[in-house]
């Protein structure tokens, strides 16, 4: 049996109690703690790369001898983030930049390098009793996007020329794009973008297929969307450096890593030794053009496939 679930209400649920019961993040301890062989938890977000990139890490930790059991699709980070400050799972895979910045609100700019990132990243977690483990070569950005037609007919090619034309654009999103520093918040505050209509996406084939149908002006893609390869779709250039670097990075639990030892950090890190961009966009293309699962994708970049 490749992988055993608690199901998301169980995480949700528990999360809800810890919060309501007002317990410290910090202190929380993992309720697997007292167990030396339980299974390591790792967790994904609410979005189909980061469950791939969860199946490559949770394989890693198989090949390793180290049992793991994967919940997908448990929330966004305001989930997430505390599921793992709270002990109830013990890895996420995450974005330095993003995970910096909902940490620890107050953080630097943008243009800081990968290496001050992860420094920030490991003082402001590691008090949270997470580790900040070895970061990819591989890296994905929240992208901004148009069509072909619409860059050609309005001259586009970069974030600020949206300027004189976004009075009139509308904007289509993940439903939590408005609350976050580096998607909406971002393009208001750093290029001035105050967009006629914003429309909530459900998912990014629903933002694409709304932006080639017409319905939207400029969607939020991912820079590794598979989708980007093709000549339909323009990814604008951030000429104003909104987005901060944000290599593939595991955050463990640091119990967890005692518990496991080598063994785990290891796995996990030769992962990120290997992982690259180009992986990441093959990956995404396995799952949404080739029908593939996220752990089937996981398993063909495992096999070299």
């Amino acid at each position: 049996m490749r992988r055993s679930r608690a199901g998301p209400a169980v995480v949700l649920l528990s999360l809800g109690l810890l919060v309501a019961c007002g317990g410290d993040p910090a202190l929380a301890p993992s309720p697997a703690t007292d167990d030396p062989a339980a299974a390591v938890r790792l967790a994904s977000y609410d979005f189909r790369e980061n469950q791939i990139l969860v199946e490559v890490y949770a394989e890693a930790a198989r090949r390793a001898g180290v049992p793991v059991d994967v919940e997908h699709g448990v929330g966004t980070r305001e989930v997430v983030s505390p599921a793992l400050a709270q002990g109830l799972v013990d890895v996420v895979i995450d974005s330095p930049g993003t995970a910096l910045s909902f940490a620890r609100p107050d953080a630097g700019p943008a243009e800081r390098t990968p290496e001050e990132l992860h420094a920030a990243l490991e003082l402001t977690l590691g008090a949270r009793g997470v580790t900040v483990l070895r970061a990819a070569a591989a890296e994905d950005q929240n992208g901004f996007v148009v069509t072909t037609g619409f860059a050609e007919e309005h001259d586009v090619s970069t974030i600020s020329d949206l300027t004189p034309l976004v009075s009139d654009l509308r904007f289509g999103g993940p439903p939590e794009c408005p609350e976050r520093r580096f998607c909406l918040q971002g393009l208001r505050d750093v290029y001035g973008l105050d967009f006629a209509e914003i429309r909530a996406m459900p998912s990014r084939a629903a933002t694409a297929e709304a932006l080639l149908g017409g319905q939207i002006d400029v969607g939020m893609l991912e820079t590794t969307d598979p989708r980007l390869a093709g000549s339909s779709l323009v990814l604008l250039v951030d000429d104003r450096g909104l987005q901060p670097h944000e290599n593939v990075v595991p955050l463990v639990r640091a119990d967890a890593l005692q518990r496991w030892g080598d063994r785990l950090r290891t796995a996990l890190d030769d992962v990120s030794a290997r992982l690259t961009t180009e992986d990441l966009v093959r990956l995404n293309q396995a799952v949404e053009s080739g029908g593939l699962s996220p752990a089937e994708a996981a398993d063909g970049w495992w096999s070299g496939e």
